[in-house]
C-alpha cells in the first residue's frame, strides 16, 4: 500500500474514473426517465380503463363494477406513488424507502378489499371463506407492519445527523430545558 490512504478525500481520480461515472450517470437518467414515462402511460391507460369499466354498469352487477374500477383505481395509485418513487430518486440520487413502504400499503389495502368482497360470496363455503379471512388478517399484519416501518422511518429522518454541531447544541438545548429550575415549586 503506498504512503496515501485510498479513502482520501484531496486524491482527485483519473480522469477515465470520472468519465466512466458521467457516463453511468447519464445512462441511470436515461432508464429512470424510460421508466417514468412507462408508469405514466400506465397510470393513464388503468384510469381511461377505470372509467371504460363503468360503462359496463347496465350489464352487470353494481357491485362487481364498482369492485372492478376500485381495483383499478387502487392500481392507478399503487404506479403514482412508485413515479412519485423514481422522482424522489432522479432528485435526490438516491433510494428512498418510504414511497416503496406506502405502495406495499396500498397494494395491501387494495388485496384487503378486493378478498372481503369476494370472501361475501364464499359464506357458508367451508375452507374457501376460512382461507380468504386468513389471507385478509394477514394483510392486515402486514399493513400494521409496513406502517409501523414507516414510522420509524420518519422518525429516523428526524434525528440529528451524527458529528452535526449544530445538532449536538440543539441537544444540548433540549436537555437543558428538561432539567427542573432550582427554586421552581413543581420540581
Amino acid at each position: 500500500m503506498s504512503a496515501r490512504s485510498r479513502s482520501e478525500p484531496d486524491e482527485e481520480p483519473p480522469r477515465y474514473v470520472r468519465m466512466g461515472n458521467a457516463v453511468l450517470a447519464i445512462t441511470e437518467d436515461v432508464i429512470y426517465v424510460g421508466i417514468a414515462i412507462l408508469l405514466t402511460v400506465s397510470a393513464v391507460a388503468l384510469l381511461v380503463s377505470a372509467a371504460s369499466g363503468l360503462t359496463g354498469i347496465t350489464d352487470t352487477p353494481t357491485t362487481e363494477v364498482v369492485l372492478l374500477v376500485l381495483d383499478r383505481l387502487l392500481l392507478v395509485f399503487i404506479v403514482v406513488e412508485l413515479l412519485f418513487a423514481v422522482r424522489v430518486i432522479l432528485g435526490k440520487r438516491e433510494v428512498v424507502a418510504e414511497p416503496f413502504l406506502v405502495v406495499g400499503i396500498i397494494a395491501s389495502i387494495k388485496e384487503i378489499i378486493v378478498l372481503s368482497v369476494a370472501a361475501a360470496d364464499y359464506v357458508g363455503k367451508g375452507e374457501k371463506f376460512d382461507d380468504a379471512i386468513m389471507e385478509v388478517a394477514v394483510l392486515g399484519v402486514l399493513v400494521l407492519v409496513l406502517s409501523g416501518a414507516a414510522l420509524i422511518l420518519r422518525a429516523k429522518e428526524r434525528e440529528p445527523k451524527e458529528g452535526d454541531p449544530r445538532a449536538n447544541s440543539e441537544a444540548k438545548k433540549d436537555g437543558e430545558a428538561l432539567k427542573p429550575r432550582s427554586g421552581d415549586p413543581s420540581a
